[in-house]
């Protein structure tokens, strides 16, 4: 098994896979606070409710864009499983089927959805990662990773919204009866969802105008669902394309 972990600025998400898929996939805040052994003790309690022997646990893979929490993970990891993580960084691109723009730039969440985008989908394509931001990371044919875009993600937006407004309240995002929002849950929602919606809608109408060329369009990341059926330019949501892009660079590497 490979235990494969992603740590993002709003939520840790990973999980255990093998032969047959992925065992299990959990998603905690992240919290930079914590410690290596704070850590562990959620891992290992996880990984015992899960059934999952941390012996059969052969190798992991970590992703980080928290510089805080490498160290921490690379301790806590390297305590619970006898073995230190594969860190994704750039001296390993080289391996990857990618070619990858500003290696030192790129964040190496990115890397790993373009991996597993690349290698389950080809290319021409683009996936839309709906994390703490939302980026538009788009691949050509020949896997040469193109250029992205990044927006704030749709919490991020509706925390801005509500944290700098006295009489607008935080809101479930999910998509309104109408766009004309008939009170302010409606509002927010019309503006955040349909507005979203046409935001990506947009950014990939013009990245296909400028390359001359149709792309494949994939949605990752928890919000992603959001605007399933919205967003007309979505071809597909894989929720799990970032821990894929994982397993796929632990076993290319």
């Amino acid at each position: 098994m490979i235990l494969a972990v992603d740590i993002g600025n709003s939520n840790i998400v990973f999980g255990v896979t093998g032969q047959e898929g992925w065992h299990r996939v959990w998603r905690i805040q992240t919290d930079a606070a914590k410690t290596a052994d704070e850590y562990e003790v959620i891992f290992n309690s996880l990984l015992a409710d899960a059934s999952i022997s941390k012996s059969d646990v052969e190798r992991t893979v970590m992703s980080s864009v928290v510089p805080r929490l490498i160290r921490t993970f690379n301790e806590m990891l390297t305590h619970l499983l006898g073995a230190a993580p594969l860190l994704v960084e750039p001296a390993l691109y080289g391996k990857l089927p990618l070619e990858i723009l500003s290696p030192q730039e790129i964040g190496t969440d990115i890397v790993a959805d373009a991996t597993a985008a690349f290698i389950r989908y080809g290319g021409p394509c683009m996936l839309i990662d709906f994390g703490t931001a939302m980026t538009f990371t788009t691949i050509r044919k020949s896997g040469k990773i193109e250029g992205v875009a990044i927006v704030p993600g749709l919490q991020t937006a509706l925390k801005a919204l509500t944290s700098n407004t006295a009489q607008l309240r935080d809101v479930q995002l999910v998509a309104p009866p109408s766009v004309l929002g008939d009170n302010t849950i409606h509002a927010i929602q019309s503006g955040l969802v349909f507005g979203f919606a046409g935001l990506v809608d947009s950014m990939v109408r013009r990245t296909e105008d400028e390359l001359g060329e149709k792309l494949k369009v994939i949605a990752t990341g928890g919000l992603s669902s959001v605007l399933r059926g919205i967003a007309t330019s979505i071809d597909l949501i894989d929720e799990n394309l970032t821990l894929d892009g994982l397993h796929y660079i632990a076993t290319l590497v």
